[in-house]
This record gives C-alpha cells, sequence and structure tokens, in this order.
C-alpha cells in the first residue's frame, strides 16, 4: 500500500494551495482529483471562438489571498466591457431602458439601506459571525429589502441587482451574505459589486490553477476518484475506486458543503457536514454563455429573481462563416427554471427582458447537477453563517476541511478558497511537527 503525509481531495483553489504549502514545507504530498482538469469550480474552456468562463470569474485587489497568488504566478487582469445600455425590469413587469446613470440612481438608496448597518453587523470583515450579526442572521435579503419601505420600481431593481450576487431567490438567502461581503469591502457596497463582476484574469482561471499546480511539489492525480476515507488516531486509508489505498497521517477534503457526501468518511462526518447536506446551501443557480447574432450593443440587463435568468450582459465579440456575433453571459436564480440545452428556452428568456437579440447557440456547465460541486458559489441560508462556520473549520481527527464555503473573509469567492488552503496547511504542518 502506498503511504505519504498527506492526502488533498480535490484540485480546485484550495486543494492546490494546501499541496503547495504542505510539500513546500518537507511533506509528502499527494493530490486526488476526480475531474479530468485541475481548477474545480473555476474552468476556461474554449467555446464558441473564444476561451470561456464557465464557473468562477472575476477577481479584485481588494481580494487579499487572491491578489497575492496572482503576483506571485504573474497573472494580470482585464476589465470585462462597460456597458453603453441599460435594461431592467420595472415594478409592472415591464422592460425599462436607460442608462448606467439612471440605473445607479434607481438602486443607489435601497443598496445602500440593505447594508447600512454593515458596520454594526460585522465589524471586521475577518470575523463574520462577531458582531450584530449573531441577532441578525435569521433575516434573509429579501426580509431586509421588504422592511425598507421602498418605492416599487425601486425595490423591483435592488432585487434584480442582488439576485445577480446571491444566485438564488432572495427569500433563502441570509442577510449575511450580503452583508459579510460588504464588511469585506469596508463596508462599500459599490466596491463590493466592482470586486465580485468586474475584472478578469487574463488568460483564464484555468491558466491560474495551471500555474499553481505546476508548483505543487507531488503527484496532482487527476480522473482519480476518492470512494472512503477511514481514519483512526494515528492516520487514514483512503480508498479510491479502481480499489487501490492510500495510507496518509492528515487527509485534506477540498469538497463543497453540498458535495463532501459523495465520500464515505469513517466514523462519519461531524454533525455540521452532515447537516448542511441535508440542508443545502442557499447557491442554486446556473451561469450560461449566449451567442447572439450580429453586433449587439454594449449592454447590461436585470431582470427578476422570478426569472429563468435575472442577470446578461455583452462580454465579447466575433466574426464566423455566419457573419458577426455576439457573446453574452447570463445567470438565473435557478437552474431548475430553463433548459441551457435549449436554444428555445434560452431564446424566451433573454426575450423577458432584453428584446431584439437573436439567439443561436447556447452552452454552460450545470454546477448544480455536477456530483462533485452541486452549487455553484457559497451562500448560506438564514442562519447558517453564525450557526456553522466556526465547527466547520475544525478538523475532524485527522481529516481537515479547506474549501471557500468555510472560509472567512470572501466565503463563495476564489479568494475564501485561498485563505482555507492556506490556513489548513498552517494546522497539519504545526500539528505533523509536533
Amino acid at each position: 500500500m502506498e503511504s505519504v503525509d498527506v492526502v488533498v481531495i480535490g484540485a480546485g483553489f484550495a486543494g492546490l494551495v494546501a499541496a503547495r504549502e504542505l510539500g513546500h514545507a518537507g511533506l509528502n504530498v499527494v493530490v486526488l482529483e476526480a475531474r479530468d482538469r485541475v481548477g474545480g469550480r473555476t474552468w476556461t474552456d474554449h467555446r464558441f471562438g473564444h476561451d470561456l468562463e464557465l464557473g468562477g470569474t472575476w477577481i479584485h485587489w481588494v481580494q487579499p489571498h487572491t491578489w497575492a497568488e496572482a503576483t506571485r504566478y504573474g497573472r494580470e487582469v482585464e476589465r470585462s466591457p462597460s456597458a453603453d445600455e441599460a435594461y431592467w425590469r420595472g415594478a409592472d413587469g415591464s422592460t425599462r431602458q436607460g442608462t448606467l446613470a439612471q440605473f445607479m440612481a434607481l438602486i443607489s438608496d435601497g443598496q445602500q439601506r440593505v447594508i447600512d448597518d454593515v458596520r454594526e453587523a460585522i465589524p471586521r470583515g475577518i470575523e463574520p459571525t462577531a458582531g450584530n450579526i449573531q441577532a441578525l442572521d435569521s433575516m434573509s435579503i429579501q426580509d431586509r429589502i421588504n422592511s425598507l419601505g421602498l418605492d416599487p420600481e425601486a425595490q423591483a431593481a435592488t432585487e434584480s441587482v442582488w439576485v445577480g450576487h446571491v444566485n438564488a431567490p432572495l427569500d433563502e438567502v441570509g442577510l449575511s451574505s450580503a452583508l459579510r461581503w460588504v464588511s469585506a469591502t469596508g463596508g462599500h457596497w459599490e466596491l463590493m459589486h466592482e470586486a465580485s463582476a468586474t475584472y478578469r484574469v487574463v488568460g483564464g482561471m484555468s491558466s491560474f490553477t495551471a500555474a499553481i499546480a505546476a508548483d505543487v511539489p507531488g503527484d496532482v492525480r487527476l480522473s482519480t476518484t476518492v470512494e472512503s476515507v477511514t481514519h483512526d488516531a494515528d492516520g487514514a486509508e483512503v480508498e479510491l475506486a479502481d480499489g487501490s489505498r492510500i495510507r496518509t497521517r492528515r487527509v485534506v477534503s477540498t469538497l463543497p458543503a453540498n458535495a463532501i457526501s459523495g465520500i464515505k468518511f469513517d466514523p462519519p462526518l461531524p454533525e455540521v457536514w452532515q447537516r448542511l447536506g441535508q440542508e443545502r446551501v442557499a447557491s442554486q443557480g446556473t451561469k450560461v454563455w449566449i451567442r447572439a447574432r450580429g453586433h449587439v450593443p454594449r449592454f447590461f440587463a436585470y431582470a427578476s429573481q422570478h426569472d429563468p435568468l435575472s442577470v446578461l450582459k455583452a462580454e465579447y465579440y466575433g466574426v464566423d462563416d455566419d457573419g458577426e456575433y455576439t457573446l453574452l453571459v447570463g445567470f438565473g436564480p435557478d437552474h431548475t427554471r430553463i433548459d441551457l440545452e435549449s436554444v428555445a428556452a434560452v431564446q424566451a428568456a433573454v426575450d423577458a427582458f432584453r428584446p431584439g437579440i437573436e439567439v443561436t447557440g447556447v452552452t454552460a456547465h450545470d454546477w448544480m447537477t455536477d456530483e462533485l460541486s452541486q452549487n455553484t458559489w457559497m451562500t448560506h441560508r438564514p442562519g447558517q453563517l453564525t450557526r456553522d462556520l466556526s465547527e466547520m473549520q475544525r478538523p475532524h481527527g485527522v481529516v481537515h476541511f479547506a474549501t471557500t464555503d468555510n472560509a472567512n473573509l470572501w466565503g463563495g469567492f476564489v479568494d475564501g478558497a485561498i485563505e482555507s488552503g492556506l490556513r489548513e496547511a498552517r494546522n497539519i504542518a504545526k500539528s505533523l511537527r509536533r
């Protein structure tokens, strides 16, 4: 039987960073990845003549762990294109058209009031469960918006912006998800908007994770599925789908909360992970790339949280044998509301809030039905953050948990994945030195 110091399950940002740090600390590490690629919930794939991000996309210099890694590996950023036109769903369900300035004027008051108490709720972004958030965590984002008494037009627009951020119906997402991200940007909602959806990595996210993987001292084994982890005080035995086994002193699981039950643990996972696996986290949305005929002017559009797609914007232009085309990226709050293999279904969803576009092609990856992820980016249901986060960070004997789902500062983002990988690598190196 093969024997190593540490087995890392998963080759996303969290797993690769943890493996790199442990390997450079002199430990014998192997990374086991069920997919045929590294990157986890980030994936750059060449489709429609462009390198498209099918998962996580945007990073920012206010995300310290991500920016340190980008600097380390020479990753540069470029700005997603600014919009020349704005479209949004009005309170009566019809589409409004205007400018970016007009839309910002409509949402500014509501956006500020949603997070106005952020400095009391989460005084320090690095401690997302410390502060008045303990008293507020039972509220959903919808609860907070409903309490503000906004004009119907402003409320409709405010809701549309937040559903784009949290990728789920607003009555299912804790207010904590909004407050913790704004706390991470010093209490400024405008900066949070910029940080979460503006600057993309030149060369793509897959080139970023490939650079980290190349820096891992040890094996990164792709298409290698873990079936079970049996552990005791002396270490663990990891069984693979091909029947082989690896003996190890420590295990790092990087699976998301929704997907970790895909591996059998003996003794069983702590109650917090089992409970989350049953409840599920709030994330349940979708991301889709849409090929449209012709040169569509730069725009962004917001529908409502009740529509199949709630966010749409123009990202790229191209020319092929059929002439000019525009690539749009869209997001929806519930992956079950739209068939992303149907051009007709996507056309209908686009027509509902950005008329005049002819859809000629669609491509996507459904992260919700992907057994290795089962969610997009982490958003908590009401009550989950303050109830669960500290327990999710605790090792279970020799098994450690590193995932953006249990990060402090930017939970749900690439930055949170890197933070958790660094944290658990440090904890393991320290324990093994003892």
